[in-house]
């Protein structure tokens, strides 16, 4: 399978089957997870209806370090083993995953205000997840900034392999530092201490969001696969003489 897949054609086959149905299973997981979140799940005991916002701001923090950890193996992919795809796959995933922090960022301010009193304070995991957004956002602008797209391959994969100890930090830093955020009560090894009325929301939403996140993908390296391709087309065309050539 792992062979199956870096030849572009065969990938193309399976992402245009697999991307629609990634996309059914986004709308329907958010569907659930926001009307379980909105109408069903209880209260917080102390934050009230505006400990909501969770049902979409927790979901985008796991996706937008999922993102990038993505990019990270794709990236340590394309260095051990040239798979002709992983720079593909890993490009393709900036945006998204750029995104889900900015609504991570976003929604977690909202969410401040009404529980800390202030939009922004330079707390451990929002400064670190903040950085987040700065090297997705350097990440880009390194496929932009390069012309060489060889150069830029590989200045990518090593931005993304050094910025991914910052992923650990954000996951452990509510542990290593004094933080205003809860520490973990969903991805525990002795299991989730938040109520089954809200845990199922947050991992309908968590499944919404992964959905949404693959059908961006699938999507984005079809689109450079055919730009590629048409790149190439382009270059092996006989170029069609001037006027004055042809006198």
């Amino acid at each position: 399978m792992w062979s199956r897949f870096s030849n572009p054609a065969k990938f193309e086959a399976f992402a245009r089957g697999a991307g629609p149905v990634a996309f059914i299973v986004f709308v329907i997981g958010a569907l659930y997870g926001l009307y379980a979140g909105l109408f069903m799940a209880p209260a917080d005991y102390q934050q009230g209806d505006s400990a909501r916002i969770m049902y979409v701001h927790v979901p985008a923090a796991w996706t937008a370090l999922a993102s990038y950890t993505f990019i990270a193996v794709m990236s340590l992919i394309a260095f051990v083993w040239r798979h002709s795809l992983a720079d593909v796959a890993a490009r393709a995933a900036a945006l998204p995953g750029a995104v889900f922090t900015a609504l991570a960022l976003f929604t977690g301010a909202v969410w401040g205000k009404p529980t800390w009193g202030a939009y922004w304070v330079w707390d451990a995991r929002l400064t670190s997840m903040l950085l987040l957004l700065f090297i997705y956002f350097g990440y880009m602008a390194v496929w932009q900034a390069v012309p060489e797209t060889a150069r830029a391959a590989r200045f990518a994969r090593i931005l993304a392999l050094v910025g991914f100890i910052n992923i650990p930090i954000i996951k452990f830093s509510v542990d290593w530092w004094n933080s205003l955020h809860q520490t973990t009560s969903v991805m525990r090894l002795d299991g989730p201490t938040i109520h089954p009325s809200m845990l199922w929301p947050l991992l309908g939403m968590a499944i919404a969001y992964t959905a949404l996140f693959a059908w961006l993908v699938f999507t984005g390296m079809r689109a450079a696969l055919i730009r590629q391709r048409l790149e190439a087309r382009g270059r092996r065309a006989p170029s069609r003489p001037t006027t004055a050539e042809a006198v």
